[in-house]
């Protein structure tokens, strides 16, 4: 019997990518939330201009919010642009939101945005993880074994 492939998400169009992610924690599970904005800001993102590498999301009387994302100004906004930096409501079903607050409370993990992007619809959505931190050691071995890859790769280019 054929093993499940996991549920892949339908990104048409990345805006931002947070590539650290991976290195600096331990990805368990990942979740797609759709994300409340403002028109400039939708103007902004299809611009293709946006930054998630310092932000996370917390929750917070029952909602999550992605905080620290920064969405720069739309450049033909008027005096009703948005601010560049302000939190997020991300929407997700109730039962998502119970099981991210519980695994942020028990388990002490972290909730960290991967990327966010326009799907085939043009919502924009977040890809967000539930995710543990690295200690120094962890990161060393990726590291290590990143570039055994690589050279794996090269090896077998020569050989083959």
């Amino acid at each position: 019997m054929a093993r499940p492939k996991p549920a892949t998400f339908d990104k048409q169009k990345t805006v931002a990518d947070n590539r650290r992610v991976r290195f600096d924690y331990h990805v368990e599970d990942t979740f797609e939330a759709g994300l409340a904005l403002q028109g400039t800001e939708v103007k902004a993102l299809r611009a293709g201009e946006a930054s998630i590498k310092e932000s996370y999301a917390e929750v917070r009387d029952g909602q999550v919010w992605l905080i620290n994302a920064n969405i720069p100004e739309y450049s033909h906004g008027n005096r009703l642009n948005h601010e560049p930096r302000r939190p997020r409501k991300l929407l997700l079903h109730a039962r998502e939101i119970e099981k991210l607050f519980g695994a942020v409370e028990r388990k002490g993990m972290t909730l960290v945005p991967l990327s966010i992007y326009f799907n085939s619809t043009g919502r924009a959505k977040v890809e967000l993880a539930l995710a543990k931190g690295k200690q120094a050691h962890d990161k060393r071995a990726s590291i290590k074994d990143r570039d055994w890859q690589r050279d794996k790769a090269r090896l077998m280019r020569e050989r083959g």
